[in-house]
């Protein structure tokens, strides 16, 4: 027994160096991470071997999308910073990671990626499709295939919409349209709250490439939901601030929100019926958000399907509609609109100047 105990009081300062060793890398790691966040010049890194790209493992990301906020769209290929650490990332169109560490060194390795594999400039035409709240760019998988079949590229932001501010959501959102160069139009496909996040990034910036917006069950008038659980522990942790901001208030974040200057329509979803899905909900609504509530005044056209909140991405009369008002700022096939006037007064009109 003697033995055995004096053996083990000889290993163990090998096992306590061997956890002290991996707890330094950690926190070089972490260090370097919070380092790199400050790094903002992509220039700086040219050439430069750094330690973020020399321990690099090519991997597929193993999910943790709410931790994460793109900056950076070419190609199907993304820069994303995390919210939490302030380290960035670079993945490709399959979302396996060649570079991580500061923003200068996902870029840099970017650039040389773009060499190495002859990628052209981006050109043409874009299509941003944005989430709402707990949700990623995934949930927009059948509308990409019917834009693809459009002859656009279709730019899938992501966004850590349960860990920051709608206001913070915004910023990412800049940085990825400015991030698209080469593109000469821009159009926008939104919902739930992505669609505040638009209207939170018109606030404190523009682009003249911005063509046009579907809204997709968007509270842009508030969500009476958010109300009634707005003091709830579990909706608290799990929505996180960006759920606060939902609530319908009069004088609250989201009465304070511009509207769009550029063409826009709105899609509600909806049971057809005065109860709607929704018993805790006056009128007709989708489960989550009242029809009335996603009329924002000064929509060029408005059209609601039988749908409840969390499908209308992959509803078929959805993604049709989408397509067509994109292309002709038109819903209906027929062509003729219901825009919701800046009065709120709901008017029929024939597009004429397609």
């Amino acid at each position: 027994m003697q033995m055995k105990a004096t053996g083990f009081r000889e290993r163990r300062p090998v096992r306590v160096w061997t956890l002290r060793c991996l707890a330094a890398a950690a926190f070089l790691v972490m260090m370097g991470g919070v380092r790199g966040m400050a790094q903002t010049d992509g220039a700086e890194a040219e050439g430069e071997s750094t330690i973020e790209q020399r321990f690099n493992i090519r991997s597929k990301t193993l999910g943790g999308r709410q931790f994460w906020g793109d900056v950076l769209y070419f190609r199907g290929w993304r820069i994303q910073h995390n919210v939490l650490t302030g380290h960035h990332r670079l993945l490709d169109p399959d979302d396996v990671r060649h570079a991580w560490g500061s923003l200068a060194a996902c870029t840099s390795r970017l650039k040389q990626i773009k060499a190495s594999q002859s990628l052209p400039p981006m050109e043409g035409r874009a299509v941003i499709v944005i989430h709402g709240i707990v949700r990623s760019s995934k949930s927009f998988d059948a509308l990409r295939k019917a834009l693809l079949e459009d002859d656009c590229t279709v730019v899938g932001f992501d966004y850590p919409s349960t860990r920051v501010t709608i206001e913070e959501s915004a910023e990412y959102l800049h940085h990825v349209i400015e991030s698209l160069e080469g593109i000469d139009q821009i159009d926008l496909v939104v919902h739930s709250m992505g669609g505040l996040i638009v209207r939170t990034y018109l606030a404190k910036h523009s682009d003249p490439r911005l063509h046009r917006m579907v809204m997709l069950g968007v509270p842009n008038l508030g969500a009476n939901m958010a109300n009634i659980v707005q003091m709830n522990p579990l909706f608290r942790l799990v929505f996180g601030p960006a759920g606060q901001q939902l609530i319908v208030d009069p004088e609250g974040f989201i009465a304070e929100l511009p509207t769009p200057e550029f063409e826009f329509a709105v899609i509600a979803g909806a049971k057809g019926t005065d109860g709607g899905w929704n018993p805790l909900l006056e009128g007709d609504d989708d489960g989550t958000v009242e029809v009335s509530n996603t009329r924002l005044p000064g929509a060029v056209d408005f059209m609601t399907v039988e749908s409840l909140h969390s499908f209308l991405m992959g509803h078929e009369e959805v993604i049709a509609a989408t397509v067509r008002f994109l292309r002709s700022g038109a819903l209906r096939e027929s062509g003729v609109r219901e825009p919701i006037a800046r009065s709120d007064d709901v008017g029929r009109a024939t597009i004429t100047d397609q």
